[in-house]
This record gives structure tokens, sequence and C-alpha cells, in this order.
């Protein structure tokens, strides 16, 4: 029997290089298969190994083009559910993670980590090892020192998927169990890298509108500011036009994670799917982003109103003067003509 651990993080970078493509894996099932397809492609950066209290770790830097690291450290212990320091050991290879995802320009924050506890060549049903390893398994998938209570325990354990009858995946918030006698892993592992890659995405998304919601308000009270003068200094107006691009750039991402999630068509990754985006409450996220985006769209048309007011009150006031003025040319005309024949 085999055990192996997948410990990975994904961070956000200004611009990465492509790198090369990875070619798709053998298919998790034998069912129509589309996921390759339809989902973000991960280009390799490059990989090293390196040893972490005596363990060897393969490091291997991915990109999600353009602005996303993931760092994968996967290493083999000889029993996952005898080994009393695998929560400090993955702890420091999320950290070594994160040394290499800087090199390759990753950033600190945000970031997700999230551990993946394989476990193959064993035979029967894998529901078996839960009994005996109950309260271990759910403490390494909530990376938890502490002895949970029962409840908790039978808590965590109740987010599970089978497919077919010798396999089972248990998922939880910061990692999750895969069960499979032939050790193929590649695929899954990849849909959770991409749920957290989602998710990542989905905070950067949040964090963007809460600041250009920010933004917008400085730009109201700058232009309040100035009403009085009923002319936008130069400054606000750049600041509403890159208001104005941002939202429609949150918009198309927004659509394109909708759309990316939608084409997931495999019956066994969709199924999958599915339990990892209840668990890390993908759908919440979505709908948190699109009450932003509607917000943000009526301080916009608000913010635009009263824009346009303005501008219209300048027309009006200009058009007064002009009238004043000519009114005062047509007097002093008056005036002359008046001086011209009474002398």
């Amino acid at each position: 029997m085999a055990h192996k651990i997948t410990s990975f993080i994904i961070v956000e970078a200004n611009r990465v290089k492509r790198g090369k493509e990875l070619p798709p894996g053998p298919p998790a099932k034998s069912a129509p298969h589309y996921f390759e397809k339809s989902v973000p492609a991960q280009h390799i950066l490059g990989q090293e190994k390196i040893k972490v209290d005596g363990v060897e770790i393969v490091l291997a830097a991915k990109t999600y083009h353009p602005d996303a690291i993931l760092v994968e450290g996967t290493f083999e212990v000889e029993n996952i559910f005898e080994n009393d320091g695998l929560i400090e050991l993955k702890d420091k290879v999320h950290e070594a993670c994160y040394e290499f995802a800087k090199k390759n320009g990753g950033k600190d924050e945000p970031a997700e980590e999230y551990a993946v506890y394989q476990i193959s060549g064993y035979k029967g049903d894998p529901e078996l090892f839960l009994k005996g390893h109950a309260a271990k398994i759910a403490g390494l998938l909530k990376s938890e020192k502490l002895e949970l209570d029962e409840k908790e325990v039978e808590h965590t354990l109740a987010s599970q998927f089978k497919y077919a009858k010798d396999d089972l995946i248990i998922v939880d918030w910061d990692g999750a169990f895969v069960f499979d006698p032939e050790g193929e892993f590649e695929e899954t592992i990849e849909l959770f890298e991409l749920a957290n890659y989602q998710l990542l995405r989905y905070r950067i998304l949040d964090e963007d509108l809460d600041e250009r919601m920010r933004q917008m308000s400085k730009l109201i009270q700058a232009e309040d500011k100035r009403r009085k003068w009923l002319w936008p200094s130069r400054e606000v107006t750049q600041e509403f036009r890159e208001v104005i691009r941002v939202r429609s750039q949150s918009v198309t991402q927004f659509e394109g994670l909708e759309r990316e999630i939608k084409l997931i068509g495999d019956w066994y990754l969709a199924r999958l799917y599915d339990l990892l985006s209840k668990k890390f409450r993908l759908e919440d996220w979505r709908e948190r982003i699109k009450e932003k985006l509607d917000s943000l769209e009526d301080v916009y048309s608000i913010a635009s109103e009263n824009l346009g007011m303005s501008r219209m009150q300048r027309l009006e006031l200009i058009q007064i003067w002009g009238f004043f003025i000519l009114q005062i040319g047509w007097l002093v005309l008056i005036i002359l003509e008046f001086f011209y024949f009474t002398r």
C-alpha cells in the first residue's frame, strides 16, 4: 500500500511566464471526458527537489496564465495514519512552496493552501479505513492537532464522494483524502487545484471591487467639493474612466469564471467539482460578487447622472453669461448712437 501527499499553494502574480503547457493526463474514470478542453490549462515553469526534516520533497511550479502561480510539494510517507508529525511537515512544505513561488514572481497574498492525502495499492472497500482512523483523517483534513469531538469528526467525514466500489474521496476546506487502488490521482488533484484557483480568483475580484467602490466614493466626494466651480478636475475624470474600465473588465472576468465552471461535463469530475463548490461555498462568492457588481453599476449610474447634470449646468451658465454680455453690448451701442445723434 502506498501513501503519498501533495501539498500545494496558489498565489497571485503580477505577470508570469507562460511556460510549457502540460499534456493531459489519463482520464480519472472511464466516462465522457471533456475536462482538459474546458478548464484553464496549466503550464510548467520548473521543478526541484529539496529535503524537509529528512523527507525528500519534489517541488513543481506551474502557472495559470497570466496571473497565478501554483506550486506543488509532493512526497511519500510510510503510513499516513501513524505519522504524528504530518501537520507540521505539511506546514513546512507549504513554506517551501511559498519560497519557490516567490522565485517565480509570486506574491505572499492573496493565496490558497491545500493538501491531498493519497492512498493506493489496497484491496477492498476503502470505507474500512474510516472505522479505525476516522479521528486521524478528520484532524488532518482540518489541520487540527487537538482531539476532535465525535460529532465534529462525523460532520467532517460526511462530505464524501464515491464513484466506483473501491474508491473514495473525502473533502474539507483545508484538504482531502483520496483513495484509489490504481493510484490514478493526477486529474483529481488538478480538479482540487482548479477549485482553489477559482476561489482565489473570486477573492481577488472581490477585493478589487471593494477598492473600486472606495475609489468611486472618493471620486464623488472630490466632485462635490468642486461643484461650485462646475468643472470636474482632470484627475477626477481619469479616475472615473478607470472605474468604468475596471468594472467592464470585472464583468468579463466574472462571466469567464462561470463559463469555465459550466463546461466541466465529465460525469465523475462534474460531480466531484459540485461537491468542492459546495464545500468552498463558491456559489456564495458568486452571489456576493454579483451584488457588488450591481452596486457598483448603481453608484456609477448615479455618479454619471450627477456629472451629466453638472455639464448641463455649465452649458446653461455659459448661455446666461453669453446672453448677458450680448445685452451689455447692445446697450453700449444704443448709448453710443444716442450721443452720436444728439451731438
